[in-house]
């Protein structure tokens, strides 16, 4: 099964972002979403930034997802 997460963009240098979600920070490659801002909320799979999307979309994938413990 492939999993996408939400998370915030909290800066950017070059291609890769690093990101936040839950408070926990990782990095994230924006090659597939060059347009992407800081304060963006975007789709994470396999290490890269798959799709943006808004802030209520976020939150409710958080509760999708932390209704089947994942």
């Amino acid at each position: 099964m492939c999993l996408a997460f939400p998370a915030k963009i909290i800066s950017i240098k070059d291609s890769l972002a690093t990101v936040e979600r839950s408070g926990v920070k990782r990095d994230a490659s924006l090659m597939l979403l060059p347009d992407a801002k800081v304060g963006d909320f975007v789709l994470i799979h396999a290490g890269f930034a798959m799709q943006i999307v808004d802030e209520e979309e976020s939150i409710q994938r958080d509760e999708i997802l932390g209704a089947i413990n994942v």
